[in-house]
């Protein structure tokens, strides 16, 4: 191939964007790529607040979000528009991440067109098609037509092996949400007022030891937003303990907090941080207390506990290495494990101190050798 290869990054949610972003940048960078980037949207706000901090301008927008939309009609609308940028932008190779729908329905779409699809963070898996719903049969399908599989860790890999996955098509990168991170780090350390919207709270708190909360998983929608709540009531009783919580948008998780947590000394809920000011939270919070996938990955690179309030993780290798622990959205369950940490200190330190088995912030410089090697084979 004579010229640059045309790759096309699709993505649309936050997490999307922040596992996505270093790769961009470097493809980029690289003269034998022709970098272009689509994105869906399907998380509005949130995305366009990585995008800025990364210094990424979207090539096709397709901000496909509605209100109370139903998945069908989203994977539908990811669908048609997504085709539609392929057909216009006629890429050698597409890329997407994770196991969103815009990733679902990019893969799809690229496979109907024969182009090769090839899926950062391949081989993710739980185990169960329930949860998380619908992410875990999202990664299934993306994993059915992928061309090349970039698995983060040999957990993932091994995933896909069981799934009669040819071997040569998988390659053991590491996560690039830890080339995220560090890139993010050294940009706060270089530019502090990145970060400084927290300066307010790390005054009001301070002195107390910082739980950070996330939480917006569908299939903690009703009672697991419930139980979440009330554990994060019992824990803020404590008066050495404070909790910031930035509340997801989805009005599921916002009505529930804000009825059982708002007014409460102890807790700030806030509204969702950007990316710099995310990773500061990790770094102030002694404890990360979360059901979202990333955070699984990002706490550690930081020494930082975390605690999963889901039954189930498709991030095993965590659980493994000791630096997560599955403790389900039972509130009495939840407590408990909070205190442990927070009372016994060889608990706590095993944690902080195991291995991140998520990667050392060269994924994305694999990938783009990777892909260089597979381009050059083809040429």
């Amino acid at each position: 191939m004579t010229r640059p290869a045309r790759i096309l990054l699709v993505f649309g949610t936050r997490p999307e964007a922040i596992k996505l972003f270093p790769l961009v940048h470097a493809l980029k960078a690289d003269p034998r790529f022709e970098c272009v980037v689509c994105v869906s949207a399907q998380h509005r706000q949130m995305l366009d607040q990585v995008l800025e901090i990364a210094g990424i301008v979207p090539d096709h927008d397709l901000d496909v979000m509605q209100p109370d939309q139903t998945l069908d009609a989203l994977t539908a609308n990811l669908l048609t528009g997504l085709g539609k940028v392929m057909d216009a932008v006629k890429p050698d190779r597409v890329i997407v991440q994770g196991d969103t729908a815009t990733a679902m329905a990019g893969a799809l779409a690229a496979y109907y067109r024969k182009l090769p699809v090839d899926h950062v963070e391949a081989g993710l898996r739980s185990g169960n098609i329930h949860h998380p719903w619908p992410e875990e049969v999202n990664r299934k399908i993306i994993g059915a037509m992928a061309s090349l599989h970039f698995a983060p860790t040999e957990t993932a890999q091994a995933a896909l092996l069981r799934e009669n996955v040819d071997p040569a098509r998988v390659h053991v990168t590491g996560n690039t949400v830890i080339d995220a991170l560090h890139w993010v780090v050294a940009e706060i350390e270089r530019q502090p007022e990145l970060a400084a919207g927290l300066a307010d709270l790390e005054a009001r708190f301070a002195g107390k030891r910082i739980i950070g909360v996330t939480s917006h998983r569908r299939e903690n929608f009703g009672e697991g937003m419930e139980q979440i709540a009330q554990a994060i009531r019992e824990i803020a009783a404590r008066p050495d303990v404070a909790v910031i919580f930035p509340v997801h948008l989805n009005p599921n998780v916002r009505k529930v907090m804000n009825e059982r947590l708002s007014g409460l000394d102890n807790v700030a809920l806030i509204e969702p941080l950007d990316y710099p000011h995310f990773a500061r939270l990790i770094s102030i919070a002694e404890i990360m207390l979360t059901d979202s996938g990333g955070v699984q990955e990002e706490a550690p690179a930081l020494g930082k506990p975390v605690l999963v309030m889901r039954e189930t993780t498709e991030r095993p290798e965590g659980v493994a290495a000791g630096t997560a622990r599955l403790v389900g959205t039972t509130a009495s369950k939840i407590v408990t494990e909070l205190s442990t940490l927070l009372d016994d200190n060889m608990a706590y330190e095993s944690m902080a101190r195991a291995h991140n088995p998520f990667g050392d912030g060269q994924s994305s410089r694999r990938i783009v050798e990777l892909l260089a090697s597979e381009i050059g084979q083809q040429a």
